[in-house]
């Protein structure tokens, strides 16, 4: 007998407050009678399950396992006293918490809004999102528009990102927008890994700055620098380009490293260099406009970014120290084509050699300021 005791598993007494899992012995009218282990007993009184629907009861049978909350643990008196409510409770705080230390995000459901935020519930457990971690609205909206687009969010499921978790004082925050940016950042992670310099994609325009375009390829955005934009020159990208409207893009660059992505629209359009010989010769007059000068000469633009060079020999008949004596930039000016080298991009122009005669005109792009 002593051997047997001693081999024997101490019987562990149970605590309030402790989620314990038991074995269901009786169901009837009064409540549930539970076997939670070493032949000791505890009962689930009707009080105690009343958040439980009764599809939910009735499927509940001797035999079946059951978890619950110790609200008094046994004593000489009687058995312990337990409840579903609370451990239906007790649950969803643990996986609160759990969803905070993973940092996994967890969808809730908007129930109402008021100056400061929204109110959700989550694991059944209401939480709140202060106004500042809701969705971005747009700016322009007054406070009764603003409380319009609220109301109707109202019912609606929403990805979350917990920020706080305080049992003790029932308070639990949540943010959408680090939950919107944590989907963000994985479906950027995801793009980079598939996406390939040299391809075309589809995106769309989302934003514009001095220097560029923003384009959203479904999950990351790129940037169309303005030298990207056009082979043409162009001042401005707003006059390219809408917010939202969708376009192709070239993939410049995929930096994994530095998570950036550069995009091309010009590299989707013929290079004018390419064509050049279909569109001038040697010998043919045209406009070009002067854009650098130089201690050899002065480069103009003809077309586009097609430049040519006037060698400082080729600017007039007599001695010339420096092209600022004849030309200045932005000037406009009548030129000859001496020399065609789309291989190296080289174009020879003469302005003394296009004075002797003006017949044959290629108009030359506005003035560049």
């Amino acid at each position: 007998m002593a051997e047997l005791l001693d081999q024997s598993e101490p019987i562990r007494s149970i605590r309030r407050g402790e989620i314990v899992v038991g074995e269901v012995m009786r169901v009837d009218p009064e409540g549930i009678l539970v076997n939670i282990g070493h032949k000791s007993e505890g009962f689930i009184p009707v009080k105690e399950m009343r958040t439980v629907s009764e599809e939910v009861l009735e499927e509940i049978h001797a035999g079946d396992e059951i978890v619950a909350y110790v609200v008094r643990s046994d004593t000489d008196e009687g058995e312990a006293i337990l409840s579903l409510d609370k451990a239906r409770g007790e649950s969803a705080w643990r996986n609160l918490q759990q969803y905070l230390d993973d940092g996994e995000t967890i969808e809730g459901e908007i129930r109402s809004f008021n100056k400061g935020g929204a109110v959700v519930e989550v694991e059944g457990v209401q939480g709140f999102i202060p106004l500042s971690q809701l969705m971005p609205m747009a700016r322009d909206l007054g406070e009764e528009e603003q409380a319009a687009a609220l109301a109707q969010r109202v019912g609606q499921k929403v990805e979350l990102q917990l920020l706080e978790v305080n049992r003790r004082r029932n308070r639990v925050i949540l943010s959408e927008r680090q939950a919107l940016q944590r989907k963000r950042e994985q479906e950027k992670d995801r793009l980079l890994e598939e996406l390939h310099e040299g391809e075309v994609r589809t995106g769309r325009v989302s934003g514009i700055s001095d220097f560029g375009v923003f384009v959203d390829l479904g999950g990351a955005d790129g940037l169309v620098h303005i030298s990207e934009m056009s082979w043409e020159s162009v001042k401005s990208p707003a006059d390219m380009v809408q917010v939202g409207s969708e376009v192709e893009v070239f993939v410049l660059k995929v930096d994994r490293e530095s998570r950036k992505i550069a995009l091309s629209f010009r590299r989707l359009q013929p290079e004018p260099w390419d064509s050049i010989n279909d569109k001038y010769h040697v010998g043919q007059l045209v406009e070009g406009v002067v854009t650098k000068l130089t201690t050899f000469g002065a480069f103009a633009r003809i077309q586009g970014n097609i430049e040519g060079l006037i060698h400082i020999s080729e600017l007039s008949d007599r001695m010339v120290q420096h092209p600022k004596e004849v030309v200045g930039e932005g000037d406009a000016l009548n030129l000859k084509i001496i020399r065609i080298e789309p291989e190296r991009r080289r174009l020879g122009l003469s302005l003394k050699q296009a004075e002797e005669g003006w017949e044959e005109v290629v108009h030359a792009p506005e003035t560049q300021e």
